[in-house]
């Protein structure tokens, strides 16, 4: 395969359609499920959930790979549908605290058992080892593209 790297449009030809893929199969799940939300979406709310009563936009936004921006724009958009409710932190006006509403759990509670079989079935015939190697080579590309 790393032969062909450059035949195939290189590494990033092959990345991008491994992650649509993975995008299609969630986005499709959640559609079956009946719950309308986009995979950004999905994530900041599993972010709150797993934040619980700490969570804050800024850590959402410190913990996020997208801008403050679009972010705030995402967490807006779940505002909007009623599944999380922003508020200010007691002693603290400088911070918004972000909770899930009960329609908001309700919405996790349903897509949960779902994303976690597909995050199983994403390493499915791939033993640990090769996933560690896997996620280092990762790593180092990354990296590599921070140097310069």
């Amino acid at each position: 395969m790393l032969s062909r790297i450059d035949e195939i449009q290189g590494m990033g030809f092959h990345l991008d359609l491994v992650l649509r893929k993975i995008q299609k199969a969630y986005l499709r799940k959640f559609d079956e499920l009946g719950v309308d939300t986009t995979i950004e979406q999905w994530v900041i709310l599993y972010q709150i959930h797993q934040l619980g009563e700490n969570a804050s936009q800024r850590d959402i936004v410190n913990e996020n790979f997208r801008n403050r921006a679009t972010t705030s724009r995402v967490i807006g958009g779940l505002e909007r549908k009623g599944w999380i409710s922003k508020t200010r932190f007691d002693g603290d006006q400088k911070r918004f605290k972000l909770e899930l509403t009960p329609k908001g759990q309700e919405i996790l509670d349903i897509t949960l058992p779902s994303a976690l079989a597909l995050r199983k079935l994403a390493v499915k015939g791939v033993d640990a080892s090769e996933f560690e190697t896997f996620l280092k080579v990762l790593d180092t590309i990354g990296d590599n593209y921070e140097e310069n």
